[in-house]
């Protein structure tokens, strides 16, 4: 009567490895036909990055710069007056870029 031993099999690295090789051969084979129907309508609507977006418009309302405001000649940003700091050659500078 033959009984099975819950002890593990001694192997050489090679023999191992020959074996792992093989599995791996084999479960690679078999999920190559497997396609999972369900998710092919998902991936084809994903937009990857750097892909085709959808084409949608943005509604901006650009104002002109207001009496209170002015623009820094070195950060270009449209500031409030109160953040003026200094003026020189009709150049003016916000309170950040000569902080």
């Amino acid at each position: 009567m033959a009984s099975e031993s819950a002890a593990p099999v001694a192997m050489s690295e090679a023999e191992r490895a020959k074996e792992i090789a093989q599995l791996k051969a084999g479960k690679t084979a078999a999920m190559a036909n497997m396609v999972d129907e369900a998710e092919t309508p998902l991936a084809e609507e994903y937009v990857l990055p750097g892909g085709e977006a959808p084409q949608e418009e943005a509604s901006v309302e650009i104002l002109p710069e207001q009496a209170d405001e002015f623009t820094c000649a070195s950060c270009f940003m449209v500031r409030h007056r109160t953040q003026l700091v200094r003026e020189d050659n009709g150049q003016k500078f916000c309170s950040e870029c000569e902080g």
